[in-house]
């Protein structure tokens, strides 16, 4: 098989597995594929929802305006409802207030009763601790000992008993006057007949507060009783209103889960484009990755191809043929005559001249231009190893600047302009000796490595201005300390 139908071939089949794997893929894609959701669907649903709320707010406003229209003197009742119950409320703060103090009274007279029993109890404590009911009794007593003490004949121990009670009878006989004192006073004590007038006082005032507060209270049944029959079966009507607010509520509800639904639905969808947007750019940047490195590849190629090529030729060709032209301007006669061939006679008349072959004509960097002629004889006599000028055009002068030289003026000027133009030429052979011994690196650095030269240059600047930075940093730190 010929190269080319081979090559064809294989072009063909690269295509045809190509369109294969697209078209694997495109199935995979359609397969995975996110369907985008109907809004014209949603839309109808979601009217048909709404034209149902739409038919549930006409009736609830049909309603709600039988409503108002029983509601007629609303104002006026609350105004008189409000009346009603301040009226109220004034009566019960009174009676409150009466029983309040009523509580006060009757706490009172518990107190003068509890008082009363303790003054009794205290009584007849004392009573029993004296065992006397009057001072005779206690002296009757005390003369009955002292006439048995005298009379009788005792025991000793009898006789301190007997003395111990004469004693305790003379320390308890100002007690018991004491004690007739208070058993008058607790006779003669006033029980709380004073608050018992005030009892019956505040009774009288509740009783009237308690009327006046029945009597608000009735008026306040009637005008609730005449409101619920103005008013009739508006509570029917209520909850008729309130049953269809429902309704819409349900409604409401459902038309948002809709919502809800298709916006997750939009939002899966919006997710899942954002998911195929980045999956294309990163094959996008794949390939621009894969084209990047070809496009590196190749210029790492065409770079170490590149240094197969000598470096500096038109420099130093441009130097050569400066030397060249230099070299031409200093040529004496003698050395013309030296290198000429030798000459052939001719016997042609005076005023005549012999053209010479067009490949014996010397070339010319520059035209020489025609001498002047001199004044006299003797200023165009002068010698041949004078200095003479040199007449340059832009062109010459272009070139000597091209290699950073200042043009020779006169012949004299010569043979240093030379010498500057062998320096340079001897550095740039200089230079493509080390690129010879360099050349082989490089193109491994550039092939291998993927290092190029300009790269690598930079680097070294960017290393260099490093250290001179940091050089003068410590300059600096040493300058100030």
């Amino acid at each position: 098989m010929p190269p080319k139908d081979a090559a064809a071939k294989a072009k063909a089949d690269a295509k045809g597995k190509a369109k294969a794997k697209a078209k694997a893929e495109k199935q995979e894609e359609e397969k995975d594929r996110v369907q985008a959701p109907d809004r014209a669907a949603f839309e109808e649903e979601l009217a048909k929802i709404q034209e149902v709320i739409d038919g549930f707010q006409k009736e609830q406003q049909a309603l709600a305006e039988k409503i108002r229209e029983r509601s007629g003197g609303k104002e006026e009742f609350f105004a008189q409802k409000a009346e009603l119950r301040a009226q109220l409320d004034e009566f019960s703060a009174k009676i409150d207030a009466l029983m309040e103090r009523k509580g006060d009274v009757n706490k009172a007279i518990g107190d003068k009763r509890q008082e009363g029993i303790d003054m009794k109890q205290q009584l007849n404590k004392m009573k029993k601790s004296i065992g006397y009911t009057s001072e005779q009794e206690i002296d009757e007593r005390i003369a009955s000992i002292e006439f048995k003490l005298w009379t009788d004949t005792i025991t000793l121990k009898e006789e301190k008993t007997y003395l111990k009670e004469i004693a305790e009878l003379k320390k308890n006989r100002p007690k018991v006057s004491q004690v007739n004192k208070m058993e008058e006073s607790v006779q003669n004590r006033d029980y709380g007949a004073g608050f018992k007038e005030q009892i019956g006082n505040i009774n009288e005032e509740l009783a009237l507060y308690r009327d006046g507060k029945r009597k608000v209270q009735e008026k306040l049944s009637a005008l609730m009783e005449s409101r619920k029959e103005q008013m009739g079966d508006l509570p029917t009507i209520i909850e008729k209103r309130d049953g269809i607010g429902k309704k819409i509520a349900e409604k409401v509800a459902e038309r948002n889960a809709l919502r809800d639904d298709f916006r997750a639905k939009e939002r899966e969808f919006n997710q899942y484009l954002a998911e195929q947007r980045k999956a294309r750019q990163e094959k996008a940047m794949e390939e621009r990755a894969a084209r990047q490195a070809e496009y590196d590849k190749v210029r790492r190629v065409r770079a170490a191809e590149k240094l197969d090529e000598q470096p500096h030729i038109q420099e130093m060709t441009l130097i050569e043929q400066t030397m060249l032209f230099c070299k031409s301007l200093v040529q004496t006669k003698d050395s013309e005559a030296k290198e000429d061939k030798k000459e052939i006679a001719h016997n042609n008349p005076e005023g005549t001249q012999v053209l010479a072959k067009k490949e014996d004509r010397e070339e010319f960097y520059f035209v020489p231009t025609a001498k002047k002629k001199g004044k006299s004889k003797n200023k165009g006599a002068k010698a041949e190893g004078s200095s003479k000028p040199i007449k340059h055009n832009a062109e010459t002068f272009r070139l000597f600047d091209q290699l950073k030289l200042d043009a020779p003026i006169t012949t004299d000027d010569i043979p240093a302009t030379l010498e500057k133009l062998e320096a340079q030429l001897e550095s740039y052979k200089e230079k493509v000796k080390q690129w010879e011994e360099k050349r082989d690196e490089m193109k491994r650095k550039i092939l291998e490595d993927g290092v190029m030269p300009e790269e690598e240059a930079e680097k070294k600047e960017e290393a260099a201005g490093g250290e001179g930075e940091a050089a003068n940093d410590e300059e600096g730190k040493e300058a100030e300390s």
